[in-house]
């Protein structure tokens, strides 16, 4: 059966990879030149399942009032005159109940795990090279209020099997010797010692060619237009437009819905009405200039909601969240902010002139659970909205989704979407 992936992100191409596992002839069609040149790009590089608070849960609200007039917020809100974005809010505010944040973190942490361990075997199979370091994350905090909330969600994350450890500030040092010049500001520490990093732009990138030696094709610089549906609770058609200005419709067996925040501005004319909005993510990406002071591990500060990742001998620092529609616009204050960290944590590590600035659209949603499943259209189905975690995530949804189509029952806990 013929399948077409719409969005060659890590999340597309990981379903690619999984459906052609299963005996399908897939097209993966994708608007940009090569796999990996959005979301995925240049993201956090962590794959980390201890990073499954989500971001609404019950501190947050008050953070929010907190931040709201702050350029170089962690997660600023731009108000704006778009019904989608009021929609979001009003429904991010409902997950923030202890109830629902206790739900979220645990369906996070379940597909996170299933999805590192997908990864790993992938990893196994395959022998694919993405500078993949495999340290464990600590998260330090310099905020006392932070880290006392941080033991809170550690207990319950081992409650659900997250070998996520509360450590001290020395031991913390030893796992990253480059935090000392910092070790009188940290008042404690998290560890989870299975938790990877690795550059999900160059995953993503090999993962495809692997896929076009098995047989995939990819349509580059392909834009899809529209879907096309009939009276038998269908999909129809898909409506493109080929690098060579072509116009066409392509009709596939299956579909699957992979364009990230795009996604839900697809499926609306077809009345699947995806809680999903761009929440504009930062990463600046440095030279290392003293090999001595740079660290080594993939690090978490949670106080500034920035991930640190050691990608060969370049350190990629990413985070902070804007809601401000698809604006892709570069804030200057809010990489200063993050250059500012950077210099303020591993002072004399980095060299200024080679630095490289980043943003992209993390597809979110309110719960910070992706949609992954069914629709109403029997032949479609959707693999999209992993926000901050798209990377950890990615070969998890991708297997289970090809799990889904072909019939078969997930290997994972997690809540599928069905009949959007």
């Amino acid at each position: 059966m013929q399948v077409c992936v719409l969005g060659a992100g890590v999340v597309g191409v990981t379903t690619a990879w999984y459906l052609q596992q299963q005996g399908y002839k897939v097209t993966v069609i994708d608007r940009q030149s090569g796999a990996g040149l959005e979301t995925s790009f240049a993201n956090g590089g962590q794959i980390s399942v201890s990073h499954a608070e989500p971001w609404a849960n019950p501190r947050t609200p008050a953070k929010i009032l907190k931040w709201l007039l702050r350029e170089d917020a962690p997660l600023l809100f731009r108000l704006k005159a778009d019904l989608r974005q009021w929609l979001w809010g009003l429904n991010f505010l409902r997950e923030c109940t202890p109830a629902r944040a206790r739900h979220n973190l645990t369906q996070l942490l379940s597909l996170g795990t299933f999805s590192r361990n997908t990864l790993q075997a992938l990893r196994a199979q395959t022998g694919i090279e993405y500078d993949c370091l495999n340290k464990g994350i600590p998260h330090f905090y310099t905020s006392s209020q932070e880290f006392e909330a941080a033991v809170e969600v550690t207990q319950l994350m081992q409650e659900f099997g997250c070998g996520r450890q509360v450590m001290t500030p020395e031991q913390a040092v030893q796992i990253e010797p480059a935090l000392q010049t910092v070790r009188d500001k940290i008042v404690g520490a998290t560890y989870t010692a299975a938790d990877e990093s690795g550059d999900a732009h160059q995953f993503t990138q090999n993962l495809a060619k692997l896929c076009q030696k098995r047989g995939t094709e990819f349509l580059w610089n392909t834009c899809v237009h529209t879907l096309e549906t009939g009276d038998e609770g269908k999909l129809d058609g898909i409506q493109i437009t080929r690098s060579n200005g072509t116009r066409e419709t392509l009709r596939p067996d299956l579909c699957v819905v992979a364009m990230g925040s795009y996604s839900s501005l697809l499926l609306s004319p077809l009345g699947i009405n995806l809680q999903i909005y761009p929440v504009k993510g930062y990463s600046a990406t440095f030279q290392v200039e003293r090999e001595e002071l740079a660290y080594t591990t993939s690090l978490t500060d949670d106080e500034y909601k920035l991930v640190f990742s050691r990608l060969g001998d370049r350190l990629r620092v990413a985070g902070t969240a804007e809601l401000n529609g698809y604006n892709l616009a570069l804030n200057t204050v809010r990489c200063e902010a993050i250059v500012n960290r950077v210099m303020e944590l591993f002072p004399g590590a980095i060299t200024l002139a080679s630095v490289q600035f980043w943003t992209g659209l993390r597809p979110s949603t309110p719960s910070n659970l992706p949609y992954i499943g069914t629709t109403r259209y029997s032949n479609l189905f959707v693999n999209t909205g992993h926000g901050t975690l798209g990377w950890t995530h990615a070969c998890g949804s991708g297997k289970a989704i090809s799990d889904i189509i072909t019939g078969r029952q997930p290997e994972v806990n997690f809540e599928f979407k069905q009949n959007l």
